[in-house]
């Protein structure tokens, strides 16, 4: 017996409890009776979820209104030190319209190592899930390329709220394109050696701040 054959016959002994699919959909064959969040709360208890979320993944948590926000920018990058940030095509002119170092636009022809001498990036988000403390990017005007969030070693992620802020998972999929490139970031990147030696700035930025911006 082929290793193909075996597959197969593991498959149909899978499915022969199933019974066999006469035109119905895939929407209609898989059961959507899971809870869509757990918990009922309300739009400042989602954003204050999301924030306690975040904090436990070692991301770094500001508030700010939208005037407010260039200045947090602003006393970010200064506080890192960052003499350049890389910046999306779509990015707000008035996020930055208070800092002092040298943009570098997000471009095609850039090289990693050019990217990774750039300190910061400064970006938007899709949608935040309060949830899990996870950020997603979907490489949006206001996020750009995926490598971008990933070479520097800080990150400045802007999430706009209410309107951006979700309480779960599934709530977030109806709202985002699978056909896009998706980027999921609970926290600073990180990863463990076999002894468990937390070690972060492996696959991404080693300093996640979000900045949560309300309107007033």
């Amino acid at each position: 017996m082929s290793g193909r054959d075996l597959i197969l016959g593991r498959v149909r002994r899978a499915l022969a409890d199933v019974p066999e699919d006469h035109g119905t959909s895939y929407e209609q064959a898989v059961g959507r009776g899971y809870l869509r969040e757990h918990g009922a709360r309300g739009v400042a208890e989602t954003v204050d979820l999301l924030a306690e979320n975040l904090a436990d993944y070692r991301a770094i948590v500001h508030r700010a209104t939208e005037e407010e926000l260039p200045y947090v920018v602003m006393r970010l990058l200064a506080e890192r030190g960052s003499r350049y940030v890389l910046v999306p095509p779509g990015l707000p002119p008035a996020w930055m319209s208070a800092a002092d170092p040298t943009r570098v636009h997000d471009r095609a022809v850039s090289t990693p190592r050019e990217l990774d001498a750039v300190e910061s990036v400064v970006t938007g988000c899709a949608v935040a899930v309060a949830e899990t403390g996870t950020i997603v990017l979907d490489g949006g005007p206001d996020q750009g390329r995926r490598r971008i969030t990933l070479i520097p070693d800080h990150h400045i992620c802007v999430v706009r709220v209410p309107d951006q802020v979700v309480a779960s998972v599934p709530q977030a999929l109806e709202r985002l394109d699978p056909a896009r490139p998706l980027t999921w970031i609970s926290g600073p990147s990180a990863t463990s050696d076999i002894e468990l030696d937390r070690v972060e700035g492996v696959h991404g930025p080693r300093t996640l701040e979000v900045v949560l911006v309300s309107r007033k």
